[in-house]
This record gives C-alpha cells, structure tokens and sequence, in this order.
C-alpha cells in the first residue's frame, strides 16, 4: 500500500497507561473496602466537593426542566423518540425461537434482558446532554428492570440539569450524582447507598474506561469506549472545510480524542490541514481542540480509495465519515469501524446529539471485533433444548463414546446410565 502522512500523531508511552491504570486500581480498592466513605473523598478530591446524600430524589430530578430554555427541552425530547425508535426497529429484528433440529430434540434460545445496568453519563468537560438518551433509552426498549444513571457533579455540586432533566424525562429513578472511576466502582461492588448492578454502559474519560476494564467479570461492560476518534476518507470531490469542521468536531472532546484525514487527493489534505488552522482559531474551544488535533491528529494520502479503505480497517474507527462520490461503494469494503456516516451531508455530530444511532462506540481499535451500544448489549441468548427417549438413547450413545475416548469417566457414565436403564424397558 502507497501511504505517506502529510501528519502524524505523537506516540504513546508504556508510562502513561501504567500511570492510570495504577490510579484506578487504588480508587476502585477504597471503593470497594470503605463504600461511601470512599466514594465522598474522591468526590471531594476530584470535583471539589462532598454530598450530603449521592441519591437524587425524583422530586429534584422533576424541577431540573425549569432551568431549561424550551428549545433545548424540545431537542432533547427529540433525541429520547428518535433513540427509542431506533432502538425499538433494532429489537425487532430478533426474538425467542425454537426449533426441532432432529426428531425428538428440540432446542432453542430465550433473549432475557438484564436484571440492572448501571448508566455512566459524562459530564467533565462539556455536559452531554444526550449520553443519557444513548444508553439508558436502549435499556428501557429491552426490558432492563432496574436502570441505575449515574453523572458526575458540576461546579455548584449538581448533576447537570440538562442530564438531569433526560434521566427523569427517560423515567429512571435511580439517580446518583458522582463520576469518575470511583462512581464505575460503586455500581460494581456496591456500597450503603447504590446496590451493584449487574451491567455497566457508557463513555467516560481514560480513567472511567480503565475502572470499567477492570471491573469486567465482576460485572459485564459495553466496551472500551474513550477517548473519541473520528476517520474520515475523502476523495477530491469532498469539501475542505467541511472535512476540517468534522475533524475538529471530534478534537474539541479531550485533548486525546484523535481526528484522522486519510484521502487519495494531496489538494484536499493540504486544504484541509489549512482550513483547521483558520477554524481552530475561531473556536471558543480552540485549546482543548488545538491540543487533540496536534498531538493525535493524522492526515494520510493513499493512491487509490480502496487503500483507503484497507487503512481504515487497520485503524478500526469509532467513527467513520465518507466524503466521496460513491460513498456506499465505498462501506462495502469497510469492515471495522463504530458507525459510518455516508456522503457529505451526513455530518457525524447528528448523530452525536440527536439522530438516532447510538454515539456510545467502541474504540482504540475495539470496532475490529465489536460494535457499538445497542439494545442487544443489555439482553442475553440463553439457550435450551429437550429430548424425547428415542432422540435421547441417539445422543446417550455418541456421548458415552466421546467421553470414554477422552477419558471423562463421569461424563461417559452420565450418558450410559440412561442407556442401561432404558434397556430394561
């Protein structure tokens, strides 16, 4: 493959991840041996801030719309529909089945929902008034009994009132103002106020990623899903400013979101790298994208689309934007990535905010073997199967065979002892 960058991103050092991980591991430890006590000192350390009670009371989550500009309660209404919509268009598509495979054997599976998930809204940087939206919305769609959000304090001691107020519109009671690593520890191990759930979704700095990775088992996750990353590939026919205002759209969430250009047209590259210049200058959140943009950015120039392509499921992309002529040519070859955003018009911040998809995605290279949030991930196939004594004496034999071949003595006799009694009959 011709590649060359015309960008490329610092690297990473061993030393940064085994810094975090070593953080998160002691939050999770004193979490996990003092409950609340835990949770209040980091919540003091970390936010500036000690609660009274971490609980949200129905009452207060009600009063969070009165501090709302009604457009914004209009949009957020919009968002829960078209997420629950779609969420809804997605259960449909799979159901409970059984089935006679030979006869007399019947087998079959049941998708049973989780008994709780615990949904971590973030809210650092920039409040996301819609994360609630992506993951508490599926939860309901599948049947998820009991539904716990929890989102971290903002400077006057509150959950957002933007957050606040889609949790209650969503009609999840179970509310708790804490963030970070330490609050993904509470809904794992518990503590005197939050019972442990049994499923954790949600985005969340490096430092909730790393508490979810090592919580899992303990609890089932989603995914890896943090810092943000966009990839977009463009041809010639794509729009230099358009392509820069994408890019940007993704740096502007943390200084280690990543933003990659890669493209077959050095013109393009080379008018869009100018374009971010001059963008990011009019941005009020210039330093954070500035940051992300210099140390993560790529832009790449390949020969022809389908290297493009062949670099793209290599990277495996939280998101995947296609700015070419032929951009559903183009997803035909794509394998890896979160969710693809075709053609031009279809700008990746829809679906961040409103859309419908869901915008909590796998990424670092986690889309290569799983996609994003959906209304599956909070349900299980669990399977079945019964006999009849006809399919039963078929299947007592051939697994006495394979169990005296291994040496399974117990598994053999298990198998035998039916046939010998049915036999006698």
């Amino acid at each position: 493959m011709a590649l060359s960058f015309l960008k490329a991103e610092k690297q990473k050092t061993a030393a940064d991840l085994e810094n975090v991980q070593k953080a998160v591991k002691e939050i999770i430890k004193k979490v996990k041996a003092e409950g609340n006590a835990g949770l209040a000192y980091y919540q003091k350390k970390f936010d500036s801030h000690t609660p009274g009670s971490f609980r949200v009371t129905p009452e207060v989550a009600a009063k969070a719309k009165e501090s709302l500009p009604g457009e914004v309660v209009e949009e957020l209404d919009f968002a829960i529909e078209q997420v629950t919509a779609f969420a809804q268009a997605q259960k449909d598509c799979f159901s409970s089945l059984e089935t006679e495979i030979q006869p007399g054997m019947k087998m079959g599976h049941r998708v049973i929902p989780v008994d709780a998930c615990g949904c971590y809204i973030p809210a650092g940087r920039y409040p996301c008034l819609t994360a609630a939206v992506m993951s508490i919305a599926p939860a309901k769609v599948a049947g998820v009994k009991r539904i716990v959000a929890v989102s971290p304090p903002g400077a006057m001691g509150e959950i957002h009132p933007g957050i606040l107020y889609t949790i209650h519109a969503l009609g999840c009671n179970e509310i708790y103002c804490m963030g970070g690593a330490q609050a993904i520890a509470a809904m794992a191990y518990g503590t005197e106020t939050i019972k442990p759930v049994d499923l954790i979704v949600g985005p969340g700095n490096q430092f909730v990623a790393e508490a979810k990775r090592q919580v899992y088992g303990r609890v089932g996750i989603d995914f890896i899903a943090g810092p943000s990353e966009v990839l977009v590939i463009a041809d010639e026919s794509a729009k230099a400013d358009w392509v820069a205002a994408d890019l940007l759209a993704q740096a502007e969430h943390d200084p280690n979101a990543r933003a990659c250009l890669v493209t077959t047209s050095r013109a393009l590259a080379e008018e869009a790298m100018g374009q971010i210049e001059l963008q990011l200058k009019e941005r009020s959140t210039e330093e954070v994208a500035r940051a992300s943009w210099v140390d993560n950015g790529i832009v790449a120039l390949v020969d022809t689309i389908e290297e493009a392509v062949e670099y793209t499921n290599k990277y495996a992309p939280e998101h995947l934007e296609i700015h070419t002529a032929a951009p559903r040519k183009v997803l035909n070859g794509c394998r890896h990535y979160g969710s693809a955003f075709l053609g031009e018009d279809t700008a990746e911040v829809y679906a961040d905010k409103i859309a419908g998809p869901n915008h909590t995605l796998p990424t670092s290279g986690v889309a290569r073997y799983s996609g994003g949030l959906w209304v599956g991930m909070y349900m299980k196939v669990q399977t079945h199967m019964e006999t009849d004594r006809e399919a039963s004496i078929k299947l007592a034999r051939y697994s006495e065979i394979q169990g005296k071949f291994e040496g399974m003595d117990a598994h053999r006799y298990a198998a035998a002892i039916r046939l010998k009694d049915y036999l006698k009959e």
